[in-house]
């Protein structure tokens, strides 16, 4: 047996994430845990890529990424 009096107090808790996913663990943390990315939505675990534009970023990547392959096919094509 452990030593009374010295284990901090650990209890049910639900951890909910901002997908709407949740499920009940035990921890020491006091009330719920509210998460931003879980398993069930991270894309490490889905295989599936979410890019999140910032100022247009991306697509100007793409853009300057199109150019340069168009340069690369033509040059080729010689």
């Amino acid at each position: 047996m452990p030593k009374a009096n010295i284990h901090p107090d650990y209890h049910a808790t639900t951890v909910k994430c901002a997908c709407g996913t949740s499920f009940e663990t035990r921890s020491t943390h006091k009330g719920d845990i509210v998460l931003e990315i879980c398993s069930a939505c991270h894309p490490f675990f889905t295989g599936k890529q979410k890019l999140i534009d910032t100022a247009g970023r991306v697509e100007r990547f793409r853009r300057k990424f199109a150019k340069s392959d168009a340069g690369k096919a033509a040059e080729a094509a010689k």
